[in-house]
């Protein structure tokens, strides 16, 4: 078997593992941001709609099939690779195998015979424009719940490589691929209407009616182009289990004692991934309750009283929009696009949860006090560092951002900065609170991640159903029930985690120095971006005020000696870096 090539399981710190990751996930952000941006320019905001639509639904199906799982696998296997049990191990690799081909294929059937019912609720205008994106993403939840078994398999054994390179490798794919479909499915429209006056036999009155034509047939190229990743990353996490094996040696397992029945293991690894994969289901049905209600909700404005939203953004949105009858796609699409800024801060923190969840798992099946203190201070510290800044910054700066990445009448950049103003702030809690649920589920608790989510989903749905459905307040509703939402989850969780532990972090310490260096650094950008936008380009200001802000900010921390030496030192060159910070006094 694959025993011949493994040399040693080669774990990593809870550090070393969460740099990896987040290095892989700035990579993927950058390729995402190559990707979407553009994307964004070639799909408008409609074609946008059309695009976010098909997320929507996916990620609940996504969930549902395989989410827990991966945590599940990765909590097992931590627990069992403490103990010297690596039979076990292998042998719930070989159950989550059978497991997740058989919810792949489930989740596929839901999502692709599932589509023309949802469109038909959710985009009650013009529904069947949105099918077409929603059936070319439908394959990539089978390929991803392939993925899953390995991603969940190594994480636990503490190796984010894997999971690293295949999300790049996915994200590589999804930007050549997706942009280059998009692309050419609406230049063959274009030529089409050009030539005979009609986009796929269909006559159309203008060339601004023509390409409108075209955005639900680019979106879904652009979308599978997601699938495509899925398929490519699949094949790589295969033979890189195939081919470099897992570390585990012979002599481990000889050493190993009996496995546990395989019926134990199985009926142990669906008990322990349902609740999560409940808890997965409740974040991203927060994605669908926007993508159904936000725009249905619209679209009862838009009958009953259109006048207010008309005037609202009669300077904002193209005049093409309003006469097709696209406006509450349009606007959904606004939010689509300032929701993927939203989640460039949780997807960072993401890579602490998944990091952590074998660190603490470690600890407390140790029953080690001290050192779960440590590994949730730690945890806690450095996602407060990230998440603070990161989402004041979305906050304060949300209009020149918005026009920087946005820019252009066809994407109404001046309402994606409005939604972005309460979505910055709704990142700074969403973040926080994946890595706290991930510690919850470490300590055995993972019924309690999934109970607030369910809470805090329907604390957003009230909120957003109602607060969208006035028409003064319409698409920025959703923003503020986002915030509640994930207060709401941040707070509890934390609380309970405390409860559960036994442990006090020091809260102080861990937030209020972060705080204070992030109002310094964002009002030293929102004025200097002010200021610089009266003289030079106001891209260049926007560019120069967010460079501007990160580096007064890593004073401010250095100053406030809010880097502690034990987290330095779990880096890869950690001894060489807290030596360095050592010599003028900057971390304790």
């Amino acid at each position: 078997m694959r025993d011949r090539r493994s040399t040693g399981t080669g774990k990593q710190s809870f550090l070393h593992g969460a740099l990896i990751l987040m290095v892989a996930i700035a990579l993927v952000k950058v390729i995402g941001a190559l990707f979407k941006i553009p994307l964004a320019w070639i799909l408008t905001s409609v074609g946008n709609g059309y695009f976010g639509n098909a997320y929507a639904l996916y990620f609940p199906i996504f969930s549902l099939a395989t989410a827990g799982f991966p945590i599940a696998i990765s909590r097992m296997v931590s627990e069992n690779s403490v103990r010297g049990r690596y039979r076990d191990i292998r042998q719930i690799h070989e159950v989550a195998k059978r497991i997740f081909i058989v919810l792949g294929i489930f989740a596929f059937c839901v999502m692709f015979f599932g589509a023309k019912v949802y469109v038909q609720y959710a985009d009650s205008n013009n529904p069947q424009n949105a099918l077409p994106a929603i059936y070319a993403l439908a394959p990539a939840v089978f390929f991803n719940s392939l993925m899953a078994i390995y991603r969940g398999y190594y994480e636990g054994l503490r190796n984010m490589y894997p999971t690293a390179i295949s999300e790049i490798l996915e994200a590589l794919s999804k930007l050549i691929f997706g942009l280059a479909g998009a692309l050419l499915v609406i230049q063959s429209g274009m030529r089409e209407f050009s030539a005979y006056g009609t986009v796929y036999g269909v006559k159309q009155a203008s060339a601004e009616f023509a390409k409108q034509a075209t955005l639900p047939y680019a979106a879904a190229a652009a979308i599978f182009g997601v699938t495509i990743g899925s398929v490519i990353g699949f094949i790589f996490l295969f033979c890189y289990y195939k081919f470099r094996g897992d570390g585990i040696t012979h002599e481990m397992l000889r050493s190993s004692p009996r496995p546990l029945p395989m019926r134990v293991t199985r009926s142990r690894l669906i008990r322990t991934a349902i609740p999560i994969a409940l808890g997965a289901i409740a974040v991203n049905l927060s994605s669908l309750i926007d993508a159904t209600f936000l725009k249905r909700r619209i679209n009862d404005i838009m009958l009953s009283n259109p006048d207010v939203i008309l005037n609202m953004y009669k300077n904002d949105l193209p005049a093409y929009v309003v006469q097709m009858n696209n406006v509450p796609t349009a606007l959904y699409g606004c939010f689509a696009n300032a929701s993927t800024l939203f989640m460039l801060v949780p997807a960072i923190t993401q890579a602490f949860g998944v990091s952590a969840l074998p660190n603490v798992t470690e600890a407390w099946t140790q029953g080690n006090p001290k050192r779960i203190k440590k590994s949730i201070e730690m945890v806690l510290r450095i996602v407060a560092m990230i998440t603070i800044p990161a989402g004041m910054g979305l906050s304060v700066l949300s209009g020149p951002i918005a026009k920087l990445l946005f820019g252009g009448a066809d994407n109404a950049p001046d309402i994606i900065g409005r939604i972005l103003v309460v979505l910055g702030l709704d990142a700074i809690f969403a973040a926080m609170s994946t890595p706290i649920n991930s510690m919850l589920q470490a300590v055995g608790r993972v019924d309690l991640p999934v109970k607030l989510l369910l809470v805090g989903l329907l604390i957003k749905l009230v909120l957003n159903y109602t607060l969208v459905g006035i028409p003064q307040i319409n698409v920025m509703g959703a923003g503020t029930g986002t915030l509640v939402c994930y207060l709401f989850i941040t707070v509890f969780s934390l609380y309970f985690l405390c409860r559960e532990t036994k442990v006090i972090p020091n809260f102080v310490a861990i937030f209020i120095k972060p705080l204070l260096s992030s109002l310094i650094c964002v009002g030293a950008a929102y004025f200097t971006e002010k200021l610089l936008s009266m003289v030079i380009s106001a891209k260049i200001a926007t560019l120069f005020s967010i460079v501007l802000a990160g580096i007064i900010y890593v004073i401010c921390m250095l100053w406030f000696r809010a880097l502690h030496k034990s987290d330095l030192i779990m880096l890869p060159k950690g001894q060489k870096i807290t030596k360095i910070l050592e010599k003028h006094n900057w971390i304790r």
